[in-house]
């Protein structure tokens, strides 16, 4: 028979293992995605919930991390957790006509400052106005032929699913769009 004193701390090891591991892997997770910051002053036809707007930035964000990844690896695959719709057949297209050019684009994310203009009745969709600051390199192999700091306006439509929230428009917009 083992000794008590041994499987006390034994216990107590895989205990704070188990409840510290995934508090560190979410915390990883978290940091690595891009900041979003969501303003919803004045949305109409109604608020947004605070757990519905928690939601909205974590996938936002989480989809323009999939998107850099994408763009950066010339990969379709990492756009099938946030994209669909219109959104995810255009980039899906870029990522092809990167790959056939022979090019990659690597996005340095710096921020997305996003307003909420229309959540619609049923909850199903939301409108959102971003205003995106990125540092972009294009890459011909290991070559870099164009670097530089994009302030990009969007329009986005984002649409509810089962679990998560997902971008179905990404529209880039003039300036003085909004």
């Amino acid at each position: 028979m083992e000794s008590p004193r041994l499987i006390l701390p034994f216990a107590f090891v895989l205990f704070v293992y188990a409840a510290g591991v995934p508090a560190l892997m979410s915390a990883i997770g978290t940091s690595s995605l891009p900041r979003v910051s969501l303003s919803a002053d004045g949305i109409q036809p109604r608020t947004i919930e605070q757990r519905t707007g928690e939601a909205i930035t974590h996938d936002y964000a989480q989809a323009w991390q999939d998107l850099t990844d994408a763009l950066n690896t010339n990969r379709v695959d990492p756009l099938n957790d946030y994209f669909t719709g219109e959104a995810k057949r255009r980039i899906t297209q870029r990522i092809t006509e990167q790959k056939h050019a022979g090019v990659r684009t690597q996005y340095m994310d710096a921020g997305h400052k996003v307003k909420a203009v229309f959540y619609s009745p049923d909850g199903g969709e939301m409108q959102l106005e971003d205003q995106a600051e990125l540092d972009v390199k294009i890459f011909d192999g290991n070559r870099t032929i164009y670097s530089g700091n994009l302030r990009q306006k969007y329009l986005v439509l984002m649409t509810a699913g089962a679990d998560r929230w997902y971008v179905r428009s990404l529209e880039s917009v003039p300036e003085n769009t909004f």
